[in-house]
Formats: structure tokens, C-alpha cells, sequence
């Protein structure tokens, strides 16, 4: 656990790295909060890289490599392509700065317990984006989970339709990773609810469009709780989709919580209630604050590294027994 050395009134000079949505966000986040100096950004394409700092007013840093060796920056931010978070945050943390990663920290569960020991031992802070347990539907959850009973089964689908498919990192095997590793959230918002997962069922499909992009992927895994809860997972996105779904179901022997996109029923035999949901805008707002909150006043995180890590293993068991067909055990 990394323990502040701040004085109360310093503010943390940040670099970013990464020039999409996500990096995006971050800015916003970070020239709204005063304890906050966003420095510089370094990014993949130059020209890209320059017109996204200047739109900011932000120094442009032509590599990573560059950025993270920079002396007076505190904070490095982790805003890019998946496959390149755990190199990057292991030369941050090499170079003495604390490390904020969206996920995965890694494609790798070795990798990724490596990075957390080495911020452990250098005293510095790592943090894993896990903005799913700040939104709406994750806080509805929880506040009334609790009125359904024994829960017996969860299933939590998003299916995306994308045609044509773009050729972009989120569609290619190595940039991406595994999809429910590269979609990490899919998983970690029920290990968040539900805990231990004792078994992993998974079944894949890519469409190829060339070797190292594809077209569309479906996946589905099956999850053995060690509670008894039985969990299904489908996640899919691109050309063979037809029909766009984000749907979460809980079932108790008292009753059902239902969340079709951001609107939630509580049904039981005699009712069906709704249930309010906030939105998603400005988790990434919320997050950065805490981030900021625990470097300066010490104040814990909503989520651990170790937590992240542990859905990375079921993640890594599900990619398992798609390559093998077999059913997992959970390490």
C-alpha cells in the first residue's frame, strides 16, 4: 500500500500518455481540479499527438519513453493501446512515478503481479481504472442486492454492432488481447459482487478479415462461483452482430433485479418496481479526483491492484479453456 509523502497543499505534475477517448476524458478531468499540473502528453503519431496538446495547451512529447524519463513529472496516466500498459508502467515505476492505468495493467497475470510488487516495494502508487464500480448500475446493484435472496444465477451481456468493423487497435489480437481481458470490466464487475470463481467454462469466435485484425468476436463464459452462484458472461462486437445489448439480470429465490442499458426493475411475484440509475458522465472525473485525494490526503482507493489482478486469472482461466474446450479452475 503506497503511503503519501505530499504536503497538503502540493499539486502533482501529471503526464499522460495516449490521444483517444479515454486520454480525453482524462484532460478534461484533470484541468478541472487545482491540485492537478498536467505537463505533457506524449502519444503513437506525432501530428496527432500535437494537435491533441495544443487543443489542451499542453507540451507534446513525441514518444513514451521520452515522457516517462521526464524529470518534475509525479504522476504518469496510462490512457493507450492495452498490449503496451505493462511496459510502460514498469519504466514508470522504474523511474519513480506513480502510475494511474486504465485496464488491464497487463496481458499478462505474471506481468501484472510483477508491476504490483514493484510499486510496493518503491513505495509508489499504482491504480487500476475500474470506473464499472463507480457508475450507476454498479451502486444500484449493490443498495439492492440484497432484497432479491439467494442468488442463484447472474448474466451480464454487451453485444455491439459495428459495421463495418473498424480497423482499429480494439479490433486486433495483440493491441487488444484476449476480449474478456481486454474487456476486463465485463468479469470484474461480478467478481466485485459475487467473489471467488471457483470454474471457467469459455467458448470464442473471431471473423477474420486478415491475419492480425478481424471483423467481429463473440465470446461467452460460464463462471462457477465458489458461493454456488452460477454466472454467465457474453461479450461480442463487430459485423456478424445484428442487434445492440447491454443487459445485466440478477436472480434470487426472493426476486429478480433486471438492467436493460440504464433502466432498472426490481420484479417479485406480486411487483415489478423500478430502480433509478445515475448515468455514466464524468466517472473518469471521479476517479481522478480520488486518485488525487489518496496522493495528497491518503484516502483509500475503491478498488486494489490485487483486486484487478485476480479478475485478470479468471480472465486468463476463460481464455484457457477457449483454447482447450476444457473447464478451468480458477489459480
Amino acid at each position: 500500500m503506497y503511503t503519501s509523502a505530499y504536503e497538503p497543499t502540493a499539486r502533482v505534475n501529471v503526464g499522460l500518455i495516449g490521444t483517444g477517448y479515454a486520454a480525453k476524458l482524462r484532460v478534461e478531468a484533470l484541468q478541472k481540479d487545482e491540485r492537478a499540473n498536467l505537463v505533457a502528453v506524449a502519444g503513437s503519431e506525432e501530428a496527432r499527438t500535437e494537435s491533441f496538446a495544443a487543443s489542451y495547451g499542453v507540451q507534446a512529447i513525441s514518444s513514451w519513453q521520452q515522457l516517462v524519463e521526464s524529470t518534475g513529472i509525479d504522476l504518469i496516466i496510462i490512457s493507450t493501446i492495452n498490449r503496451d500498459h505493462s511496459a510502460i508502467a514498469r519504466k514508470a515505476l522504474e523511474q519513480r512515478k506513480h502510475v494511474v492505468v486504465e485496464y488491464p495493467l497487463a496481458l499478462d497475470t505474471i506481468e501484472a503481479s510483477e508491476l504490483i510488487a514493484l510499486a510496493k516495494e518503491k513505495n509508489l502508487l499504482l491504480h487500476v481504472e475500474h470506473i464499472e464500480l463507480l457508475g450507476g448500475l454498479h451502486q444500484a446493484i449493490k443498495k439492492h442486492i440484497s432484497e432479491v435472496g439467494d442468488i442463484f444465477y447472474v448474466r451480464y451481456n454487451t453485444v455491439k454492432p459495428q459495421y463495418p468493423a473498424p480497423r482499429k487497435w480494439t479490433y486486433n489480437h495483440e493491441m487488444f488481447g484476449f476480449p474478456l481481458t481486454g474487456a476486463l470490466s465485463r468479469l470484474h464487475r461480478l467478481t466485485d459482487l459475487f467473489g471467488k470463481v471457483v470454474t471457467v467454462n469459455c467458448h470464442q469466435r473471431f471473423w477474420q478479415v486478415e491475419e492480425d485484425y478481424y471483423q467481429g468476436c463473440f465470446c461467452v463464459a460460464q463462471l462457477s462461483f465458489e458461493s454456488g452462484l452460477l454466472g454467465q458472461v457474453i461479450y461480442g462486437k463487430g459485423e456478424t452482430l445484428w442487434q445492440s445489448e447491454r443487459k445485466f439480470e440478477i436472480h434470487g429465490e426472493h426476486g429478480g433485479l433486471i438492467f436493460n442499458e440504464d433502466a432498472g426493475l426490481m420484479v417479485r411475484r406480486s411487483e415489478t418496481v423500478p430502480i433509478e440509475t445515475s448515468n455514466r458522465k464524468g466517472l473518469f472525473t471521479k476517479d481522478t479526483s480520488m486518485v488525487l485525494d489518496h496522493l495528497l490526503d491518503g484516502r483509500a482507493l475503491y478498488v486494489t491492484p490485487e483486486q484487478s489482478l485476480y479478475t485478470m486469472k479468471v480472465a486468463d482461466a476463460a481464455l484457457r479453456s477457449a483454447q482447450t474446450g476444457l473447464t478451468i479452475v480458477v489459480d
